[in-house]
């Protein structure tokens, strides 16, 4: 089978070829025929009751500063002219996201967009992971000064992040007697409308935040992220480090819960985020850390996905 994909992500000319998870999927889709069209959801246009956009084929390699070619431009009719969607642009998660996954979620009875718009529009990676919180940390999403020191008193330390925010951005460590918490409270409702998150600081942090991703809801591997000195924060977009690892009985556990949830949603590709054994996160938007997987395990994601997607564009015949 090959198929048409338009994949709406960044510009090419950002990317990280050695550790971009869109680069290896499209690098993925190459060897079984697949045409890939490249562009970005800004550009997304509804006219006359169809979704269109103005796209370029393009082809890629792992070659840094010659990692792709465009073709010429052409007009896609997002349902009438590909087969499948892969919506892979970053957050941050703003209206702007929002609106692309209702347009987006227009085309689906023709075509298969992954993630699920309209699932991704619903699970925002710091409000879904409630539905589990079973498995969290204790945690807070408020606006007020006077919840957050009651939180921070019960607690001794806390966790202060934005409930919109990625890659690590903007979170803080509030310690047992730090005074900065007024600060950060104003500071949040300044920048954000939105209320911001408060969680009981787990010291065991400093041993990984683990990332394990799951394909239509089952496991497919996992890196542990170690931060580096002087930071609480492992994302490796704010410099920390992967490592091999495996899961334990309680992560089992906590994917055994989601898979079918997220399975029966349409995220097809999620990155949970785990913590001394308490979920953190789930991560819909656009997930990383396959490349990290696939060298520390020898297993190949890219193709896992490109399965997946495969049988559910032959499944809707």
């Amino acid at each position: 089978m090959t198929l048409r994909v338009a994949v709406q992500m960044d510009p090419m000319e950002t990317i990280n070829v050695a550790g971009d998870s869109t680069f290896a999927i499209m690098l993925g889709a190459q060897p079984r025929g697949h045409q890939l069209y490249h562009y970005q959801a800004g550009d997304l246009c509804y006219r006359d009751g169809r979704v269109v956009v103005p796209a370029r084929p393009v082809s890629v390699q792992r070659v840094d500063g010659d990692h792709f070619q465009f073709g010429d431009w052409v007009e896609l009719d997002l349902a009438e002219d590909v087969d499948v969607v892969l919506m892979r642009q970053d957050p941050p998660f703003d209206l702007a996201y929002i609106t692309a996954t209702h347009l987006l979620e227009r085309i689906q009875h023709r075509t298969l967009v992954v993630n699920d718009p309209a699932s991704v529009r619903n699970a925002p990676e710091k409000v879904f992971v409630l539905d589990f919180a079973q498995f969290m940390p204790p945690t807070m999403i408020t606006r007020r000064l006077e919840d957050a020191r009651a939180f921070h008193a019960k607690h001794g330390e806390v966790v202060v992040k934005p409930l919109y925010g990625n890659a690590g951005s903007a979170v803080f460590h509030v310690g047992r007697n730090d005074a900065n918490l007024a600060a950060l409270t104003e500071l949040f409702g300044q920048v954000w409308r939105e209320p911001f998150m408060v969680q009981a600081f787990i010291p065991d942090v400093s041993k990984g935040d683990k990332r394990i991703v799951l394909v239509d809801g089952k496991v497919a591997g996992a890196i542990n992220r170690l931060p580096k000195a002087g930071e609480i924060r492992s994302n490796l977009a704010a410099g920390g480090r992967a490592d091999a690892t495996d899961l334990t009985p309680r992560e089992r556990e906590i994917c055994d819960a989601l898979g079918p949830e997220l399975a029966k949603r349409g995220l097809l590709f999620v990155g949970i985020d785990v913590i001394a054994g308490y979920l953190t996160e789930i991560n819909v938007t656009s997930p990383t850390g396959i490349v990290a997987i696939d060298r520390f395990n020898g297993t190949d994601t890219p193709a896992l996905i490109w399965d997946t997607i495969e049988a559910k564009v032959a499944a809707r015949g």
